[in-house]
């Protein structure tokens, strides 16, 4: 465990990953603060989201509720306007002559992260967390380390500041996502995560599953699916099969 001698801003978005990446901030930093997005996305839903699941923590983990700061969401929506994906446009999900994704949005995570580091600069928070993650690569390139390793330079060269982009589920799957909501917060995390998160690239919200709301056919139900499947089956063997 960390010094508590400084803060961090969690890129929220009201999905699996963030809310394991909240966990995992307030489990080690004396002051957390939030930051979401508002960038014309389809599943605008994980907006909501967001304020279901910090109502949830701070109601629900004493010992993190003074540690949880200030919520801030930001309209970015001029950049979503530009994509022209599926996240932000009514089109197929598919994949594009490129060979990405097209739900990939050029340089959002890039985008994010200048936006996080403006707001931290101003808030007195050093560092960053972001739940990007390379193990189960969708193709997207903002994701991957090198890139992120390359943005925090610039960022403390651009700034003149100190900036940690701290990546904890970088090198873990999904089901190793859950077992760590598992290890920080327990049984009531995990309840949080499949019954507030917001996955679903369609912004599905009719039925409950066994992992989470959501369509259950977008790539990314099937990878919280498959993740919380295999998790599942490891944690709770005697019901396996």
């Amino acid at each position: 465990m960390k010094p508590m001698s400084d803060g961090a801003l969690v890129l929220f978005s009201g999905g699996q990953d963030s809310t394991a990446c909240l966990a995992w901030a307030l489990d080690r930093y004396a002051r957390v603060e939030t930051v979401g997005f508002d960038y014309g996305q389809r599943h605008s839903v994980e907006l909501e989201a967001r304020l279901a699941i910090r109502s949830r923590i701070s109601r629900e983990f004493s010992a993190w509720r003074d540690r949880l700061g200030e919520d801030h969401v930001l309209d970015i929506r001029s950049f979503g306007s530009i994509a022209d994906t599926a996240m932000t446009t009514d089109r197929a999900i598919e994949t594009t002559a490129r060979g990405l994704p097209s739900t990939f949005v050029p340089g959002r995570n890039l985008v994010f992260l200048v936006y996080a580091a403006a707001l931290a600069d101003r808030r007195g928070l050093t560092a960053l967390v972001g739940g990007m993650c390379e193990t189960d690569f969708s193709g997207y390139p903002d994701c991957r380390r090198d890139t992120l390793d390359a943005t925090e330079r610039a960022l403390n060269l651009g700034m003149d500041q100190g900036f940690r982009v701290e990546t904890p589920l970088m090198h873990l799957t999904k089901a190793q996502t859950w077992g760590l909501a598992k290890a920080l917060g327990g049984e009531p995390l995990v309840a949080i995560t499949v019954e507030e998160s917001h996955t679903c690239y369609l912004g599905e919200r009719g039925a409950l599953h066994s992992w989470g709301y959501g369509c259950g056919a977008c790539p990314a139900c099937d990878l919280r699916r498959a993740g919380y499947e295999a998790w599942d089956v490891q944690e709770r063997p005697e019901f396996a099969g």
